[in-house]
């Protein structure tokens, strides 16, 4: 007997939106608002899936700017009350806190367990023209159990995220020679050395950190500290550039000054000797040297022999369940064509990408939009409310209130506050800029609100 089911609807389609995160679950609560039918579909076990496995993290946006205002009215009928918004939640805070009683509110229009294979017009594949726009979708599931699916929805919303694809070592994008086989001595997170095991993992070993962004610092200032407790721990920070006044980040003359500590701990990682930087090191292969890794560069370089590669370059959209679909994107940032020039990150940062909404996200594909960090593509900044505001616009449009769709509902301070990657269980630290995290963060979903700046980074 076959395992597979069909389902179809009538006019009530539902609006799908694939993944229970902060950005998913508020479209979801703005449909509701609307008076739409949302259905959430969520890989893992529970709502905010890749949030949980940052728990540790602490963010350094506040309450105040972490949570979606329908988002709050679904939840207030319940009778919760947001936190403090002067105060900074870690990511466990956020899921226990905010993020899974939402879910809950939303009740069985959040489907867990189940994994998005396939998005399509019903009947059409990408190549049709004939009859397509007049098509529902159709999104193919896998459960848990290995049944299989097909929904019919009126639309699409793809919030999942890019957590699953963390960029690679390799320094053309793809894996470097090696880079596979050696998997047990690498991890493309940042280590929660307070948990008794990764803790022995790095332990009076030598480590190599690849990456420029924040993670990478908080990487280094967290083994930094390792280092001062446990003897011979040391780390080798890898980096594809040279060292130049904005490697560290803005220092103390950063306008958010929890980014510029994080910035300056890395500083002080490397100068009191902690940590050695290797600068222009573009890794082309991985090789074995009994229980230990010799990285190579393009250039010929070898470094010496490291006991472990944490791996922080940045994360990638998983467009592949999406193929039969018209998307624009762009060729560089896989981004939205509209977008992509707003968020380049060669001329953008956190305190540069303005709101916007369904005018940049929609596609030659009517009906189908990618939200949240997923819409960014390969750029490495996100903000939370600016996602909050994409998915407000899109469900306005979908609502058929294009005035409301047009219109931008949110007020940017005259800097970036960006959160994620941030140091770990220091609430003080962060209030009073001697912590935290920054929106360029490998590890961590990023968080918070930006607003055009002259330059800067994050």
């Amino acid at each position: 007997m076959s395992n597979t089911s069909v389902s179809t609807t009538d006019h009530q389609q539902p609006v799908v939106v694939i993944g229970a995160g902060p950005v998913g679950l508020a479209a979801a609560a703005h449909l509701v608002e609307r008076g739409a039918e949302p259905l959430v579909l969520e890989a893992g076990q529970s709502a905010a899936t890749a949030v949980r496995e940052w728990a540790h993290v602490r963010l350094f946006s506040p309450w105040a700017e972490v949570t979606d205002p329908a988002a709050e009215k679904l939840l207030a009928s319940t009778g919760w009350v947001r936190p403090d918004g002067t105060t900074y939640p870690t990511g466990g805070d956020w899921v226990e806190r905010y993020l899974q009683p939402l879910a809950d509110v939303l009740g069985d229009q959040v489907r867990y367990g189940v994994t998005v294979t396939g998005v399509a017009r019903a009947g059409r594949d990408r190549i049709v023209d004939s009859g397509r726009e007049e098509q529902p979708f159709t999104v193919h599931i896998e459960t848990a159990d290995g049944g299989e699916e097909r929904i019919t929805a009126r639309a699409v919303i793809d919030a999942s995220g890019t957590w699953s694809v963390p960029g690679p070592m390799g320094a053309n994008g793809i894996p470097a020679l090696g880079e596979k086989s050696a998997s047990d001595r690498i991890t493309y997170r940042v280590p929660y050395l307070k948990d008794p095991a990764v803790r022995a993992r790095y332990a009076g070993k030598r480590t190599a950190v690849v990456g420029s962004g924040a993670s990478a610092f908080t990487a280094l200032a967290l083994l930094a500290d390792l280092a001062g407790e446990e003897a011979d721990t040391h780390a080798v920070w890898i980096l594809r550039r040279g060292i130049g006044d904005a490697t560290y980040g803005g220092g103390e003359a950063d306008q958010l000054p929890a980014r510029g500590a994080l910035g300056l701990r890395a500083r002080a990682a490397v100068e009191q000797g902690h940590a050695s930087a290797v600068t222009g090191f573009r890794t082309e292969a991985v090789e074995r040297d009994g229980d230990r890794l010799v990285l190579v560069a393009e250039d010929g370089r070898r470094l010496d022999a490291v006991d472990e590669v944490v791996v922080l370059t940045g994360f990638r959209p998983d467009l592949s369940f999406l193929s039969e679909l018209r998307l624009g994107l762009d060729e560089r940032l896989q981004a939205p064509t509209a977008l992509a020039p707003l968020i380049d990150p060669n001329v953008h940062s956190c305190g540069t990408v303005y709101p916007h909404g369904v005018k940049e996200l929609s596609h030659p594909e009517q009906g189908v939009y990618l939200a949240g960090m997923k819409s960014y593509g390969r750029a490495p900044t996100f903000l939370a409310m600016t996602g909050y505001e994409q998915v407000r616009s899109v469900t306005a449009a979908l609502a058929g209130d294009h005035e409301a769709a047009e219109r931008v509902e949110l007020t940017l301070p005259e800097t970036g506050v960006c959160g994620g990657a941030g140091l770990f269980d220091e609430p003080d630290a962060a209030r009073s800029g001697e912590g935290g995290g920054c929106c360029a963060a490998p590890a961590t979903l990023q968080i918070g609100i930006g607003a055009p700046a002259a330059s800067g980074g994050c």
